[in-house]
């Protein structure tokens, strides 16, 4: 069993940054992928970031690409996103999430389906 806690989140101006962190539970967190997703009101959660368990692979979504960057810290058991130039259009809940599927080493899925742990998110809000 993984429990998984978001913080990092607030409200900021366009531009600026944040990093978020996901603070895992559980002894075998350093053998999962994992991912941030984001959901905005009324919108379908999409996938922002993953990383595989070794943590030397990173993927991203489109709208991530250049301005967010995924890591892990498994000493700590934690996960973060950092996330530059923060745009209006960024606004969303923030979730991370474990993938505990074998075979993640070196892979991170982009679809939500394929975690079997979620955070409670933490509200990120961009005002223009």
């Amino acid at each position: 069993q993984v429990q998984l806690v978001e913080s990092g989140g607030g409200l900021v101006q366009a531009g600026e940054s944040l990093r978020l962190s996901c603070a895992a539970s559980g002894r075998s967190f350093s053998s999962y992928a994992m991912g941030w997703f984001r959901q905005a009101p009324g919108e379908e959660r999409e996938f922002v970031a993953g990383i595989g368990a070794s943590g030397l692979t990173a993927y991203y979504g489109g709208s991530a690409q250049g301005r967010f960057t995924i890591s892990r810290d498994s000493a700590k058991n934690t996960v973060y996103l950092q996330v530059n130039s923060l745009k209006p259009e960024d606004t969303a809940v923030y979730y991370c999430a474990a993938d505990s599927r074998p075979g993640t080493r070196h892979s991170a899925s982009s679809d939500p389906s394929d975690y079997d742990y979620w955070g409670q998110g933490t509200q990120v809000t961009v005002s223009s």
